[in-house]
């Protein structure tokens, strides 16, 4: 099946902007205290962190599309990415987390931003045709 890479690129770049919020302004400190990780601690050069970042968003973009195939109507694609951000991406990080003993507090920040990462994803997709 062909994609829209366009629309895969959007798609990347809107949880790329999402993440910059949602771990920024909105949840740093919250973040950084349920981790325990200070705000300041991450020692890694940006390119390499923000890389990773917006090739993980690309390539979960592109699968999302292919997912959804050709043309999705927006109503469709945005349920379809309330389910696999609500019902996969968040659902794997509490298995993670009960095991690793972390918050109900960090859960609610690292799933709710991959539940509005694909229902983004599923708006933007049901929209580009």
């Amino acid at each position: 099946m062909e994609l829209n890479w366009l629309a895969v690129v959007a798609a990347a770049v809107s949880a790329f902007v999402l993440g910059g919020v949602w771990y920024g302004p909105l949840f740093l400190k919250a973040w950084s205290r349920e981790t325990g990780i200070p705000v300041d601690a991450n020692k890694r050069h940006p390119a390499q962190v923000f890389g990773t970042a917006f090739v993980a968003a690309l390539v979960s973009a592109a699968v999302f599309a292919w997912w959804l195939g050709p043309e999705p109507e927006l109503q469709a694609a945005a349920c379809k990415g309330l389910a696999a951000g609500l019902g996969i991406a968040a659902m794997s990080f509490a298995i993670n987390y009960s095991f690793a003993g972390r918050s109900f507090r960090l859960w609610l920040i690292d799933g709710g931003y991959h539940t509005l990462q694909f229902v983004l994803y599923g708006i933007i997709l049901g929209l580009w045709h």
